[in-house]
């Protein structure tokens, strides 16, 4: 735990992922005790977000409000076990009927789930294990049941501070950072990472570009005057607009490996074997393919590339 600036924390929280840990953010003051993200729902997360708690007098009951910035199950796993414990759980109402509905009702996307995997050249193999994955994942995820929906552009008042709501999509369909403006602290969540690309997938219940909603939000933060941003994961970032860039030329650069091995008709599966060449596990895969299924998309809707199907098989215009 790191004291960032009093009254706002740094909980870093293990997860059994490849990122190790995600980082919360706790507000304290004016008799408010507010959570950034929640980690996931493991004995893990909980018996150190417990310890984190205990460092500060507190325990899970003090928690009054819960701020989610978006729906992935690290950040959005124990938002449901705080609501249970009287918290206010807030999350981007651009979420409420996508990303929160697949966890809090699966069967709703389940059947345009698999349907997605399949159109797009996934193999039955690589299907049932995904499908493992995504039912050990649900058993990690207490969704939150009534959350009060966030608007782009609010201001919070919370444990005595003001944070401004920016709609970051493209991440999470409803993905929110949130700025503390009198402070110049942007608490970016996975809009902005250190180390690596945040994901940006497209599934059965997301907007239909998340690549070019990544894009302008990536733009939009270039704009955003923080001194420094602390996100879901990884360091400190002390430069916000040139990491941002970075990361738009990253997906250029993707986009154009994309278009190199289109050199005959390919599905989404195919190419992210190409893409992500890398021994991947089946949760890995997945995103794989959804990152892949995410650019080809892009790509078509920009008129470069068109697709044939289903199987749905990509190829250059």
């Amino acid at each position: 735990m790191k004291e960032l600036l009093p009254g706002l924390y740094l909980l870093p929280v293990p997860i059994p992922y490849p990122l190790k840990t995600v980082n919360l953010y706790l507000l304290k003051g004016q008799g408010e005790v507010a959570l950034v993200d929640t980690a996931l729902g493991t004995r893990t997360a909980r018996g150190t977000l417990e310890l984190h708690l205990a460092e500060l007098g507190l325990c899970f009951q003090d928690v009054t409000s819960v701020l989610l910035t978006h729906h992935h199950p690290d950040h959005y796993g124990l938002a449901g076990f705080f609501e249970g414990l009287g918290a206010r759980v807030y999350l981007h109402k651009e979420e409420l009927s996508r990303g929160h509905r697949f966890w809090l009702h699966p069967e709703a996307f389940e059947e345009a789930s698999w349907r997605l995997f399949r159109e797009h050249g996934t193999p039955e193999e690589a299907l049932w294990g995904i499908r493992e994955t995504m039912a050990k994942t649900r058993e990690r995820v207490h969704p939150p049941q009534n959350p009060a929906p966030l608007k782009d552009g609010e201001v919070l008042e919370v444990a005595g501070k003001k944070l401004r709501v920016i709609w970051t999509p493209g991440h999470a369909d409803g993905h929110v950072a949130f700025f503390l403006e009198e402070e110049g602290i942007l608490l970016a969540g996975d809009a902005l990472l250190e180390r690596v690309s945040p994901n940006v997938g497209l599934w059965a219940y997301t907007r239909e570009n998340p690549l070019k909603d990544f894009l302008a939000s990536l733009k939009r933060l270039e704009e955003v005057p923080a001194r420094i941003a602390h996100a879901g994961h990884f360091g400190p970032i002390p430069d916000v607009a040139q990491r941002a860039q970075e990361l738009v030329a990253h997906h250029e650069e993707r986009l154009s490996a994309l278009l190199t091995h289109l050199e005959g008709p390919k599905t989404a599966w195919e190419l992210s074997l190409k893409l992500f060449p890398q021994e991947l596990d089946a949760a890995g895969r997945r995103f794989a393919f959804a990152e892949t299924l995410a650019h080809l998309e892009y790509l078509r809707q920009e008129g470069k590339v068109d697709r044939e199907g289903p199987p749905y098989r990509y190829f250059r215009r």
